[in-house]
């Protein structure tokens, strides 16, 4: 009915706007004619006398026709374009938006960049498993499906919320902790959201035993791959719940927390809990994302006796799910690549790091035995020497080309002579010896003590400079805020560790303090031999 009074109002103003079309133009062409018969009357009586100015009235009647007639023809359009115009149609879009390029990009010069980490590797397997690792992220770029991952305790319900989505039994609902040993991935569908999904049951965390333990590294790793996660409870959080949880939010994994097995709970306690879960999580969680559930309820023994099986209660979550992913879908997708891209990145930075602490620590440790050694020849009388000693321009220069940087000569002289000086201002230098002094006394007499302690306060010396080159290098050739002061600080309070003392000193004693003494004792041999000899003689 509405439609067909629309139709009839259409056509009674179509009709109304024809009529006044046809009467406007009558009046102005009765006018005209009025208009032109009076000009023309007035034009012959002028054009005797003036002919120029009858022809201006004449040139002026035809401007004031063509205003007049532009004029109505204007007002006319004007109002039909108030009437019912009909709007041009909307090109509908598609929901299907593509993954933000920024974020794709962002991960390609990622994954570009750890192709050239990946040739810095010099364990084989790691290589491999790095381009592997990041073949595989280079494929995701172009998938279409949407990663949900449940996760949580084994008797939160993962198993039954997985069930209750699909509407069918995908997996034991009634079984004990454990039962889920790795992850199963199923596809769902849900209306209004375009992309596939693949929805993953995890193992359990926080199970006894070593396969309880090797189950949750499954799941977490699995965790830190999905693009939405589902954390599952079925009460308020525990400590032990809210670490994973809190560390996956802190990697940047977009989370709702899912309150199950809400039927077990009087409407009272429900809400309680559901407050109180709002409120640990608020750091990370909106409000919005925390969901109560009820995927397996219970079953109802009726007064009859009977014994009815409640639906699961899962609309909240469906809806919500629905809500996020077709808002956040792309985006989802996008920033968990990226995050892969980058967790991939920062592991084999971290590969490179100690591949190049275990170069540079073998060239520190020959260095400082070196060092040593020349001090146990040639004994330095000034004790100040010991910092120039220990901190040797080409073993500055070996450690600098380990993390690419590039040094002459005369820069590691530099350096060495710098660190030397703060060695010597801060009483690095004095402390050490002293330390070492009271370390080597209690394993040989004091002539021995005495020749050893410059030789070997020079080795220990050497490892504090090459340790504290090691953290300039690492950070790009910088210092830091706190300067190569903090720097030499850090380093001298890690080595003055009772832990540390006793095996420098264990070593030193093999590699310099027992050669010296043998040595010694092989000269004094010799002296007493040496008259013996003579009398012989």
């Amino acid at each position: 009915m509405g439609f067909c009074f629309l139709i009839s109002e259409l056509v009674m103003f179509n009709y109304f706007r024809l009529l006044i079309l046809f009467v406007g133009l009558s009046l102005i062409l009765g006018l005209s004619i009025w208009l032109v018969t009076s000009l023309y009357r007035l034009y012959l009586q002028v054009s005797f006398t003036a002919p120029l100015l009858a022809n201006l009235l004449l040139l002026l009647l035809i401007i004031l026709i063509g205003l007049l007639i532009t004029g109505f023809i204007y007002y006319f359009n004007f109002y039909n374009s108030k009437g019912y115009r009909k709007k041009p149609r909307k090109r509908s879009v598609s929901r299907r938006v593509r993954v933000p390029e920024d974020k794709t990009a962002a991960a390609a010069q990622n994954l570009r960049a750890i192709g050239q980490q990946v040739g810095q590797i010099q364990d084989k397997i790691a290589r491999e498993a790095f381009l592997r690792r990041s073949q595989e992220i280079e494929q995701e770029l172009a998938r279409g499906e949407i990663r949900i991952v449940v996760f949580g305790t084994g008797s939160a319900g993962k198993t039954s919320l997985v069930n209750s989505l699909l509407g069918e039994i995908v997996g034991n609902v009634n079984a004990t902790m454990g039962t889920t040993t790795e992850g199963e991935t199923f596809s769902l569908k849900l209306k209004e959201v375009g992309r596939e999904i693949l929805i993953t049951d995890t193992p359990g965390i926080l199970e006894a035993g070593i396969s309880g333990t090797e189950r949750e590294s499954i799941a977490r790793h699995l965790a830190t791959e999905a693009d939405l996660l589902l954390f599952v409870v079925d009460n308020d959080l525990r400590q032990s719940e809210y670490k994973p949880l809190s560390e996956l939010a802190a990697l940047g994994k977009r989370s709702l927390l899912v309150l199950n097995k809400i039927d077990l709970y009087p409407e009272e306690d429900k809400q309680a809990i559901l407050k109180q879960l709002k409120g640990t999580v608020k750091d990370f969680i909106s409000p919005a994302d925390v969901i109560a559930i009820a995927a397996n309820p219970q079953p109802v023994e009726l007064r009859s006796g009977d014994i009815i099986e409640p639906e699961p209660e899962i609309v909240p979550l469906i809806k919500r799910l629905v809500a996020v992913l077709r808002a956040e879908g792309e985006d989802l997708i996008a920033d968990n690549i990226l995050l892969q891209s980058h967790r991939l990145g920062e592991d084999a930075r971290k590969i490179i790091d100690r591949q190049r602490r275990r170069e540079a620590d073998k060239i520190i440790d020959r260095y400082q035995w070196i060092g040593a050694g020349v001090i146990a020849v040639t004994p330095l009388p000034v004790v100040d020497m010991l910092a120039t000693a220990a901190v040797n321009a080409q073993m500055v220069v070996e450690i600098g080309r380990i993390y690419n940087c590039e040094l002459d000569t005369e820069k590691g002289k530099e350096l060495a002579l710098s660190l030397g000086k703060t060695l010597v201002s801060l009483g690095v230098v004095k402390g050490a010896v002293d330390l070492l002094a009271r370390a080597l006394q209690f394993h040989f007499a004091t002539y021995i003590v005495g020749k050893a302690i410059q030789a070997v306060s020079a080795a220990y010396l050497t490892r504090i400079a090459g340790k504290s080159f090691m953290e300039y290098f690492r950070r790009d050739r910088n210092w830091g805020d706190g300067g190569m002061t903090e720097v030499v600080q850090q380093q001298f309070q890690l080595t003055r560790k009772d832990e540390f003392v006793k095996g420098f000193v264990k070593d030193a004693i093999s590699r310099v303090v027992q050669p010296m003494k043998d040595s010694w004792e092989e000269e004094e041999f010799e002296d007493e031999l040496e008259p013996v000899v003579e009398d012989d003689w």
